[in-house]
């Protein structure tokens, strides 16, 4: 096994490492323990700036006194419409704090679903990350009674701004420190009255179907959950992280700011999710958590990389990586890796593997951990074939983010492997749809008392919506989401999303949506890769002058037809795409089409395009 991977620290760990039944008093026993070592890292306008215990203390222990100045009662919230830095952790620890309940914003809402999300949570304090952030909140203020203060984080292009709603977090701060002199005793009495039972966050779901639900989680739900980590995902204090996916959305709520804040382990926050890839290089975590297009971009990025270098260098990957996935098969199915393998993966290493690693900015990496969406099995068994494991946890918003995750020993490509320890997972035997029971399972829907008896059962199960099959070992494969099942019109039952994993290993495809519910045959609606598609043109002269006619030349379209052609070859003539249609727009996060985890809207597309769709079938 250590032939391929280094297990050292990766072992679970059950031991309690950070004493706390709310996440306050974990934050504040952290501070206690660790003080002056480092636990943040941001970097701003090209230097980083670290972010020790005790200074993220202060920072919190201010803005958390300033709310309370500002009147800013007990189990009130508070809500955060920024992109992920180190101010969001600051605010959402402070709220917690200060007794609160936090909730969080996508940046790319549009000013409609920040009326929505602060109406439907009933915020009475909104802190915006910058004045872009701020004219969304002012353009609907008017429809929020409820809002008493806006908090602006970043003040430049504001400095004129005279308005008795709005205040800097700067002000706020000071504010803060004015208030625990005359108070001293006050942000003591609000974390001593926190309890494991109240509720901390909401996390809105994507709503990827309807308007978004408020997740609701407790404090007990939330320490019990990260603690829970620990034994499927290990970290400690000497570990490297990256923060850069929306402090919103569970996974790096649960998986970065919480799981860090228990264990110790180090969060570097991106510039911005433009210079990820920049930043991974710089950082080389020791831990990297990223959904399947973070990892399919890295490939594709060494894939066009590749494509520019010379005959010899190919030669010498071609090698490389065939070696790494000889290993990478015997130590998945668990036989003795034979010596002179052994010495010729050595070699592989040294050669060229070590230098991919590098390139991707992973050559430190124990582990990956990809989630949020199912990747493509080819894709897990490249990363291991450079020599690092990439494990693939499930979960949801509900579940307080991973339920069930492959075990390093165990690594089985397309499994999302055996139920964590801290909850129970099954199959139902009727409609194979995959339940989750646990103390991590959510408290409910805010203000959606049906929706919530329809998602959790009497006795505790809630449904997922997911559909799988269990092996003899435990491991769980997601087959699809229950609604997404194609039915051809010749009965044949489709799963689109291992087709579309398929098509995404592409690197020319960052998106599809495979269509044939009720229909003749399937076809597809794909989103190009621009950036690599845009290469592919220049290098072979095709004509274009912007994304719509990237999309629509001749020669785009036979690049798109033969990977789509390469993906047929591994389904059956029934499963096959007959026809595909190019999304011309390139989208964004600020799309309707897609979730803020960047997945397309299954539905919403569908409806979008429909005569694009019905034209494929004429």
């Amino acid at each position: 096994m250590s032939t391929l991977w280094d297990l050292s620290g990766i072992q679970p760990k059950t031991e309690i490492v950070l004493p706390g039944e709310t996440i306050p008093a974990l934050f504040w026993n952290g501070v206690k323990a660790r003080g002056p070592q480092v636990w943040m890292r941001q970097k701003d306008y090209g230097i980083w700036r670290t972010w020790s215990w005790d200074q993220t203390g202060d920072a919190v222990r201010e803005i958390a006194n300033g709310l309370i100045a500002l009147g800013f009662a007990e189990r009130e919230t508070a809500s955060i419409l920024s992109n992920t830095t180190i101010e969001w952790v600051l605010c959402d620890l402070a709220v917690l704090s200060a007794n609160g309940v936090s909730n969080g914003i996508y940046p790319t809402d549009a000013a409609e679903q920040v009326q929505y999300l602060c109406e439907d949570s009933g915020t009475t304090v909104l802190f915006v990350e910058d004045d872009e952030q701020l004219d969304k909140a002012l353009t609907v203020r008017d429809q929020l009674p409820k809002l008493r203060k806006i908090i602006v984080g970043n003040m430049e292009g504001l400095r004129d701004l005279d308005d008795p709603q709005v205040m800097s977090l700067d002000a706020l701060r000071e504010l803060g420190r004015e208030h625990a002199r005359t108070h001293p005793q006050a942000l003591e009495a609000r974390i001593a009255a926190s309890r494991p039972e109240d509720l901390a966050i909401l996390v809105y779901t994507s709503g990827t179907t309807g308007r978004p639900k408020g997740a609701m989680h407790s404090h007990q739900g939330l320490v019990y959950t990260v603690r829970g980590y620990n034994t499927l995902i290990a970290r400690d204090e000497n570990d490297e992280c990256m923060c850069f996916l929306p402090l919103c959305h569970i996974a790096e709520r649960m998986g970065g700011e919480y799981f860090s804040l228990y264990t110790g382990a180090k969060l570097n926050f991106v510039e911005n999710p433009e210079t990820v890839p920049e930043n991974v290089r710089e950082i080389a975590p020791t831990v990297f958590t990223a959904v399947p297009r973070v990892w399919e971009k890295f490939y594709s990025g060494v894939m066009i990389t590749l494509k520019e270098a010379g005959a010899l260098q190919q030669a010498a990957y071609a090698w490389s990586i065939g070696i790494g996935q000889r290993v990478a098969d015997l130590v998945m199915a668990q036989q003795p890796v034979p010596g002179s393998l052994k010495l010729q993966f050595h070699v592989a290493r040294l050669l060229v593997l070590n230098n991919v690693r590098k390139l991707i900015g992973i050559h430190r990496a124990r582990f990956l951990v990809t989630g949020a969406a199912p990747i493509s099995p080819d894709l897990v068994r490249w990363y291991l074939a450079l020599g690092v494991p990439m494990l693939e946890v499930w979960g949801m918003t509900e579940t307080c983010g991973a339920s069930t995750g492959v075990p390093v020993e165990r690594i089985k490509p397309g499994s999302i492997g055996p139920a964590a320890q801290y909850n129970e997972v099954r199959l139902d035997p009727v409609t194979s749809e995959i339940q989750v029971r646990g103390k991590n399972v959510f408290m409910g829907y805010l203000n959606l008392p049906e929706k919530t008896a329809e998602t959790i059962s009497a006795d505790g199960w809630l449904h997922t919506g997911d559909v799988g099959v269990v092996d003899e070992e435990g491991f769980f494969r997601i087959t699809d989401r229950m609604k997404d099942i194609i039915i051809t019109a010749g009965g044949k039952n489709i799963t689109p999303s291992e087709l579309e994993n398929e098509l995404k290993f592409s690197p020319y495809v960052t998106d599809a949506v495979v269509i044939g519910d009720k229909r003749p045959y399937l076809t597809v609606i794909i989103m190009i890769d621009q950036e690599n598609v845009e290469k592919y043109a220049q290098d072979n002269d095709v004509p274009f002058s912007n994304y719509a006619s990237l999309t629509r030349a001749p020669e785009v379209q036979e690049l798109i037809q033969s990977e789509i052609e390469r993906a047929n070859k591994k389904f059956a003539r029934v499963e096959q795409i007959k026809k595909f249609f190019l999304l011309d727009t390139q989208l964004s996060a600020e799309d309707e089409e897609l979730t803020p985890t960047m997945k397309l809207k299954r539905q919403l597309v569908q409806k979008k395009y429909a005569e694009q769709i019905d034209a494929m079938y004429r």
